[in-house]
């Protein structure tokens, strides 16, 4: 507990040493509930470093105002979500962005709406999360953008018949149910495989799917654990599969230098290719700062991050100079917002969810991610039939 304490404090005190262009600038504070332990704490770190290269560049080219980041870590768990956006409000907090997994993101969004807070984020895409009423509640992806990409994916390669391995969390579940349906539409054959998210040993499912399904495609519709146990088993078992397709968290660089045996030709969500080449003007500032912040070469994670938390600050900004701050100037702002962005143009809808959000598709080659759908946006060429045994 202390080391997240300490991982708190330096947190913030970074944050206060941004790139100040003015001694009498604003300070505007601002809450990251993020998971820095548990789970999820590998995309939860990615995208709070999004979020903190967002509030070095804000702060270096912002004369009026600056960004101050609290960051209290949710540890991965929903009640812990829950006190960490209690706790950032009662630090000052004018709004709260980072959440990862649909399951932490709807308590603690629910928490900042009862206070009146924004909440705004990338890391949840089930539905219910954007149908609830939720007022103050923005996110910049969405299920759809997901769907659009895997299905386009597959619908390229002509796979006939395809098994879905889906964790049964509420956005894992959505997102599955979603892609069969459309597949099914298609006239692909599709069998579907769900999974408690406490499984460990995926090897009955990858056993069934070699032995009765004789799919050409397994997708994986689920989270990092959830990946590499599925892989781990399809290693061992070898089902005569022609590609191995998942969705977030997975076509990183993290994951390919952590788990080198099990990325070789595997797909995921992705932006942006790795190492990324950025040709905008807001590109290259980000770019810039998280390589000399972090050393390193940033990945979707933090372009996503980097993103929510952009957006967040400029609205923040405007409802500073307009004088509206406490009189929901935040939230109207964010309505306002109709930019281009590193991940595509954002406009978000009444219910909070991006109108425009669309997602490309990368395959792990050679430890780097080419992207390989659309074809248009394509980066490289795709490895078909390509798996990583």
């Amino acid at each position: 507990m202390n080391n997240i304490y300490k991982r708190i404090g330096l947190t913030a005190w970074v944050a206060c040493g941004l790139g100040l262009t003015s001694a009498h600038a604003e300070e505007l504070v601002v809450g990251v509930e993020i998971p820095l332990t548990g789970t999820l704490a590998r995309v939860g770190s990615g995208m709070e470093e999004g979020i903190m290269t967002a509030a070095d560049v804000f702060n270096k080219t912002n004369s009026k105002h600056k960004i101050k980041i609290i960051t209290v870590d949710d540890e991965s768990a929903p009640a812990k979500a829950i006190a960490a956006v209690e706790k950032l409000a009662s630090q000052g907090a004018l709004a709260i962005t980072g959440g990862y997994g649909s399951n932490n993101i709807a308590p603690a969004a629910d928490a900042a709406n009862k206070l009146g807070l924004v909440y705004v984020t990338s890391g949840g895409v089930d539905d219910n999360l954007v149908n609830s009423g939720r007022k103050n509640f923005f996110r910049i992806n969405n299920t759809a953008g997901y769907q659009k990409a895997i299905f386009g994916l597959l619908s390229d390669m002509n796979a006939k018949s395809v098994s879905i391995i889906y964790s049964t969390k509420d956005a894992t579940t959505g997102l599955a149910k979603n892609l069969e349906k459309s597949l099914a539409a298609k006239g692909v054959t599709v069998v579907t495989h769900a999974f408690d998210p406490a499984i460990t040993d995926f090897k009955p499912i990858i056993n069934k799917i070699k032995l009765q399904d004789k799919s050409e495609a397994i997708a994986m519709v689920g989270y990092e654990n959830d990946y590499v146990g599925i892989l781990r088993a399809a290693r061992v078992l070898k089902p005569n599969v022609k590609a191995m397709v998942g969705v977030w968290s997975l076509a990183t660089p993290k994951m390919a230098a952590d788990f080198p045996d099990l990325m070789p030709n595997v797909y995921g969500a992705a932006v942006l290719p790795f190492p990324a080449e950025f040709k905008t003007v807001d590109g290259k500032s980000f770019s810039d700062s998280y390589r000399k912040l972090y050393k390193k070469e940033p990945d979707y994670l933090g372009q996503f991050g980097y993103v929510q938390g952009m957006l967040l600050f400029e609205a923040i900004a405007r409802a500073a100079d307009k004088g509206t701050l406490k009189k929901n100037g935040i939230v109207e702002e964010m309505r306002k917002t109709d930019r281009e962005t590193l991940i595509g143009q954002v406009r978000f809808a009444a219910n909070g969810d991006s109108q425009d959000f669309s997602h490309r598709m990368g395959q792990h080659q050679g430890g780097k991610i080419v992207i390989v759908w659309p074809k248009e946006d394509a980066t490289g060429k795709i490895n078909f039939p390509g798996v990583p045994w």
